[in-house]
């Protein structure tokens, strides 16, 4: 006899109905609204522009800091938000960080609320976090072992960090090889075929990529229309009933790395 297959938690309800579900990482992208994940004072300096072909960017009242989408519905990540740094105003760039449409949109609106504040500190004090950041690694990955997620390192000078349903990851280059890539790549889904992707370059503040996986492993459940919620990968969500912060689980919290590098305090 077969085994009985995984227990589908939206089984029945209706496509349009609203849930509240966990983990983030496989939620699915929702309502990627522009005036949410986009936060920036436009007036006091910002600009907004609209480009060719739905593209929409924001520029820093510096114009050296600038942030970006371009939808290509069909493409697998159905566009692109792209945040860059320039070292002079529309020069040469200093690093990029770069997520799929796909990727869950509560993500994108904590980096960009986080890229906003080292942007307001930096322009009020003799701070320069956006080309400086004094944030060390294990601040990014300390979160995901205390959330269970499991750690390999590999001799190409590079670590993963995987969850406890190997339906997503982040890897770190922590060496620099001969082989060129981001310093950071998160993905949902699949490895094969994921759902989204996330890259942080060289030189792209660390501390952004550690509000990254803040968002990324945070108990706080993401409201999903049931449709909007990625089929494959379904039967590994979990449905927080109204009213219950969080998921009754929680994995049994892993020790962090030793030895502590002063960093930003956020």
């Amino acid at each position: 006899m077969l085994p009985d297959p995984p227990y589908d938690p939206f089984k029945g309800l209706d496509p349009a109905q609203t849930v509240r579900v966990l983990p983030r990482h496989l939620a699915g992208p929702g309502q990627a609204d522009l005036k949410t994940i986009w936060a920036f004072p436009f007036d006091e300096g910002w600009h907004l522009h609209q480009g060719l072909d739905g593209m929409v960017f924001a520029i820093s009242p510096c114009a050296r800091l600038w942030t970006r989408f371009t939808p290509k519905l069909e493409e697998r990540g159905q566009g692109m938000w792209t945040i860059g740094m320039d070292r002079v105003p529309f020069g040469p760039r200093a690093w990029e960080i770069t997520f799929d449409a796909t990727t869950p949109a509560e993500l994108l609106r904590d980096v960009h609320a986080e890229l906003l504040d080292l942007y307001l500190e930096d322009r009020h004090s003799d701070q320069t976090h956006l080309f400086e950041d004094a944030t060390a690694p294990y601040e990014v990955y300390t979160p995901l072992l205390t959330r269970g997620w499991s750690h390999s390192v590999k001799t190409d000078g590079t670590q993963t960090f995987l969850p406890p349903d190997g339906l997503g990851g982040v890897r770190h280059r922590y060496a620099t090889t001969r082989s060129e890539g981001p310093t950071w790549r998160a993905w949902g889904g699949y490895p094969s075929e994921p759902h989204w992707q996330a890259q942080f370059s060289a030189a792209a503040p660390t501390t952004l990529a550690a509000a990254f996986t803040a968002s990324l492993i945070s108990t706080e459940p993401l409201h999903r229309a049931v449709k909007q919620i990625p089929f494959h990968t379904r039967r590994h969500l979990y449905v927080v009933p109204t009213g219950v912060p969080q998921p009754c689980y929680r994995p049994t919290p892993a020790m962090p790395p030793t030895g502590h590098t002063t960093g930003r305090t956020r």
